[in-house]
């Protein structure tokens, strides 16, 4: 993607006075990296910035919020912005029940995305699927306006979010410009790569480990070991005292079992299932999520299904057969 792109799209965010800046709901490291990164930068260029999101912070991204805070949105006076820009999610409803409704005030929306097919509500964006993480995004855009406003707290942001988005440069949307990035993040931010990962993965409450062997419990293989699923109950998460946020991280541990392509998570919610596929080959699974009240990547998605875990997973099952 051309710098002027970036260029473009920093002149028009840049004219206003106070922006909100909005990260999506079950918030992780790419959407809490790019947003303190993002409001770091319109502050730097003399934009009052507020960041936004609608759910709890994991305790493991929670360090982030010490350069700038992230608040709900209850209680806010949305009309004292003059703009409002979205990362990491590229339809409002990604982002809670206010931002939902934004687009009825006729202030400018701005999006930073890296998902497909965004949604046609705003007023100018990047969106770039190709690219492994909006943080990479939001790193072309300090590079495009002024690489050396790249300070330690907006380095350590956007390299949360490339890391906790490639799997530790794991994935194939890493490419050599990913590596670049996460380069000159090291270099401008002045820290070491285990200050991160220790803070992103060295920082797990026993809570969370107790829900973990009870989910690992639940791990099945489907279609002859193509497929494999996790289960996460409210029952479980009861009896640990443990939260939705607890489960991050828990989708890998079915997918890295030997021979198998793609795998389900299903997390059981009060009104409806929360669905979490990953795929580790051609298997496209942004395909199973489209068809059920989702979507995501290709490698990497999430959706919603009205019934069981155990329905759930054999729905996803019976879309997922279909690309064997």
């Amino acid at each position: 993607m051309k710098k002027s792109d970036f260029r473009v799209l920093a002149k028009k965010i840049l004219c206003h006075k106070k922006v909100g800046v909005f990260s999506h709901v079950r918030p992780d490291g790419d959407c809490i990296g790019s947003q303190i990164a993002l409001c770091l930068w319109l502050q730097k260029n003399g934009v009052e910035a507020t960041a936004f999101n609608e759910d709890t912070i994991p305790i493991n991204l929670a360090w982030l919020c010490n350069s700038i805070p992230i608040t709900s949105t209850k209680g806010e006076d949305m009309d004292s912005f003059d703009a409002f820009v979205f990362v990491d999610g590229n339809a409002l409803f990604r982002f809670g029940d206010t931002a939902g409704s934004l687009n009825e005030t006729g202030k400018p929306l701005y999006m930073i995305d890296h998902h497909p097919d965004p949604e046609a509500v705003f007023d100018a964006f990047i969106s770039q699927e190709g690219y492994s993480s909006t943080c990479e995004l939001i790193f072309n855009l300090y590079e495009a306006h002024d690489i050396t406003q790249i300070d330690t707290p907006a380095a350590k942001a956007m390299f949360t979010g490339i890391v906790t988005d490639t799997a530790s440069f794991q994935f194939d949307s890493v490419t050599p410009d990913t590596l670049r990035a996460g380069s000159e993040l090291l270099k401008h931010g002045d820290f070491s790569p285990s200050e991160v990962s220790q803070k992103i993965y060295s920082n797990r409450p026993a809570r969370q480990l107790r829900l973990l062997s009870k989910a690992l419990d639940t791990i099945e293989l489907h279609s002859d070991g193509n497929f494999a699923s996790i289960s996460i109950t409210q029952k479980m998460m009861d009896e640990t005292g443990t939260t939705k946020e607890d489960t991050e991280g828990f989708v890998a541990y079915p997918l890295s079992i030997q021979g198998v392509k793609a795998c389900i998570l299903a997390r059981e919610g009060k009104e409806r299932t929360k669905l979490s596929l990953r795929s580790k080959s051609d298997v496209d699974v942004n395909q199973w999520a489209r068809q059920m009240n989702g979507g995501g990547h290709k490698k990497a998605a999430g959706a919603w299904h009205k019934g069981t875990v155990e329905e759930a997973i054999s729905e996803a099952v019976k879309i997922g057969n279909k690309q064997l």
